[in-house]
C-alpha cells in the first residue's frame, strides 16, 4: 500500500496538498495527516473520498512527539512513496524584541524537524518516491525583521538541493517550492498583517495553483519550483546581484 505524509496538514497549503495530490500521484493509497489541531485534521479527512486517511496529532517541536512519529513508522514500516514536508512557522520582529520562543520555535520547527522527518521516512520510501519541502522567497536572501525566518528557509532549500543529489541514484526526486505571500493564516499568527509595507505591497500568489505547480514539479522531478514570474525575477537577481544590495531591498 503506497502512503503519503503531509506535516502541516490542518491549514493553508497543507490541506490543499492533501486534497490535490491523487490528481498527482493517483498510485497513492493511505495519507497521514499531521498537525496539531485534531480537530481539523479529522473534518479535512472527512472530505477525502477513495483514500485511506490517518491522523497524527503530533507537535513536531516536541521530541516526545518526534519519537512517536519514529515509532509508528518502525512498527508499520509504509511503503511512503510521497514525504510533503509542509510544517513551518514565521514571525515578523527584530531578532532580541519579544519572545524568545517565536525564534526558536522556527528553527525548532522548519530546521530540526523537517530534518527529523526526512531522516526518519527515508528508510521506508521506494526507488522513484518524491520528497516536498515548502520554502519560501525568503530563502533567497536575508530578509531584514525576519533574519530568522528567512535563514531557516535558505537551510529548506539547500538542504532540498544536497538530498536531491545524495538519492539521485535511487529515483527519488527532491522538490523546493518557493512561494511569495499567500493569504492564509500564516500573515495573521506570524504577525505580518498590517505590519509589514513589504508584505502590503507584493503581488500574492494563490496558495491552490501554488500546490498544483509543485505537484506538477514534483512528478517532473524537479529541485525547485518557484511560482510566479514576478519571483523567478527576484530569484535570478538574488543570484546575480551583491547581497549587500538585494538585503536593503528585502527588509520586511
Amino acid at each position: 500500500m503506497s502512503t503519503a505524509i503531509v506535516t502541516g496538514a490542518s491549514a493553508g497549503l497543507g490541506m490543499s496538498f492533501a486534497r490535490q495530490l491523487r490528481d498527482y500521484f493517483p498510485g497513492v493509497d493511505r495519507l497521514w495527516l499531521i498537525a496539531r489541531r485534531r480537530d481539523r485534521l479529522e473534518k479535512l479527512a472527512g472530505e477525502l473520498e477513495g483514500l485511506e486517511t490517518e491522523i497524527l496529532s503530533l507537535d513536531l517541536c516536541d521530541k516526545e512527539d518526534l519519537k512517536k512519529l519514529g515509532e509508528k513508522l518502525a512498527a508499520e514500516r509504509p511503503e511512503v512513496s510521497l514525504l510533503i514536508n509542509n510544517a513551518g512557522c514565521g514571525y515578523l520582529g527584530n531578532l532580541g524584541d519579544g519572545d524568545v520562543e517565536r525564534q526558536v520555535r522556527m528553527t525548532d520547527l522548519n530546521v530540526t524537524a523537517l530534518t527529523a522527518v526526512t531522516h526518519m521516512v527515508l528508510p521506508h520510501m521506494p526507488n522513484g518516491g518524491r520528497i516536498i519541502n515548502v520554502s519560501s522567497i525568503a530563502s533567497f536572501c536575508p530578509n531584514p525583521r525576519m533574519t530568522v525566518y528567512s535563514s531557516t528557509k535558505a537551510y529548506v532549500s539547500a538542504f532540498t538541493r544536497g538530498l536531491s543529489a545524495e538519492l539521485r541514484g535511487r529515483g527519488i526526486a527532491v522538490t523546493a517550492v518557493c512561494p511569495g505571500p499567500m493569504a492564509t493564516e500564516f500573515l495573521k499568527i506570524g504577525h505580518i498583517q498590517g505590519n509589514s509595507r513589504t508584505f502590503e505591497t507584493l503581488p500574492y500568489c494563490d496558495p491552490d495553483k501554488v500546490v498544483a505547480g509543485t505537484l506538477a514539479a514534483s512528478r517532473a522531478g524537479k529541485v525547485v519550483y518557484t511560482p510566479r514570474a514576478f519571483y523567478k525575477l527576484y530569484r535570478v537577481l538574488a543570484k546575480l546581484l551583491p547581497q549587500a544590495m538585494m538585503v536593503k531591498f528585502s527588509k520586511c
